[in-house]
């Protein structure tokens, strides 16, 4: 006898697939909207993105850099987000204080910190020798 397998509309309505590649974007957009308008370090992380974009244009970086600048913002975005998952995800499994719990929101902190330095060194190697060009 072959095991019965569940369609998507025997599926909990929270952990269903989405039915159309539609609605996978829109529950794409609601996590980014989510993050963005939730988590205060996601807020601080595209202020800065958009002072680097501004900063970008008025020196006239190359295509180059502009790929690599934002390559290395959606990271540190990209990486806030996944911050918020674990922490999400470690809050629903462990409520209550555990050091492994602990470790796991830390670690993913840590990730973006390790992220969000190494954005800023990227930033200083790209847009601070034009920036400098121009005040000197």
């Amino acid at each position: 006898m072959q095991p019965s397998i569940e369609t998507n509309e025997s599926i909990n309505p929270q952990t269903r697939r989405a039915d159309s590649v539609w609605q996978s974007f829109g529950y794409a957009f609601a996590g980014i909207w989510y993050v963005l308008h939730t988590q205060r370090n996601a807020k601080i992380h595209l202020t800065i993105a958009f002072l680097v974009v501004i900063l970008g244009r008025l020196l006239h970086v190359t295509a180059g850099h502009w790929a690599i600048l934002i390559m290395t913002i959606a990271l540190v975005i990209a990486a806030e987000m996944l911050n918020t998952v674990v922490e999400a995800v470690v809050d629903l499994v462990s409520p209550e204080f555990h050091p492994l719990a602990k470790i796991a929101k830390d670690a993913a902190a840590g990730a973006v910190l390790v992220l969000a330095i190494a954005a800023v060194l990227i930033g200083v190697f790209i847009l601070g020798p034009p920036l400098w060009a121009y005040f000197v």
